[in-house]
């Protein structure tokens, strides 16, 4: 493992632990590197902040990709829009996290924006329907928000089951 994912792995774990994102300093000493180790890939807080942010979004990526050569791109973007576990506890810190460190013209709102428009595309080439993935996105996107912010808790298995079956599957399909 790299020192930066290394660093990464630690930032991770310690806003798991405690629910918001560490000092430098603490990030530091988790990951056993000296801060000026530390420094050379994150130079602030902020920059911390962004490198968790880009490797959640990294790893989104990687899973959608996958999703999306097997044709399960929309039933996919639906399932990991629920976030369970840790995933909220990191979800809810990076939030924060991010609002408080945000800058104009951030970087991780635009990897967020290309992200998004990839994911949304992915979707849209299985379905066929443009107008289609973007309900499947912002469903997927109000599931997220709303589990992390706490407004509702996440669905079970069987109602994300029947929401996949109306918003992906086409008439005549079987269902599961």
């Amino acid at each position: 493992m790299d020192r930066k994912a290394l660093i990464l792995g630690a930032a991770r774990q310690l806003t798991l632990d405690r629910g918001v994102v560490p000092s430098l300093n603490e990030t530091a000493s988790k990951a056993g590197v000296s801060k000026g180790g530390l420094l050379h890939h994150f130079p602030s807080r902020a920059a911390l902040v962004q490198g968790l942010a880009v490797a959640a979004l990294e790893e989104i990526d990687a899973i959608m990709v996958a999703a999306s050569t097997e044709g399960r791109a929309a039933e996919t973007w639906l399932r990991i829009s629920v976030p369970a576990g840790e995933d909220v506890a990191l979800f809810r810190a990076l939030a924060i996290a991010h609002r408080a460190v945000e800058t104009p013209g951030d970087d991780v709102a635009a990897a967020s924006r290309e992200a998004i428009a990839r994911w949304e595309s992915m979707i849209q080439d299985e379905t066929g329907d443009a107008t289609r993935a973007r309900i499947i996105r912002l469903v997927g996107d109000g599931l997220a928000a709303n589990v992390v912010a706490g407004i509702e808790s996440a669905p079970t298995e069987a109602e994300l089951d029947a929401l996949i079956d109306v918003l992906v599957r086409r008439p005549g399909q079987d269902s599961r």
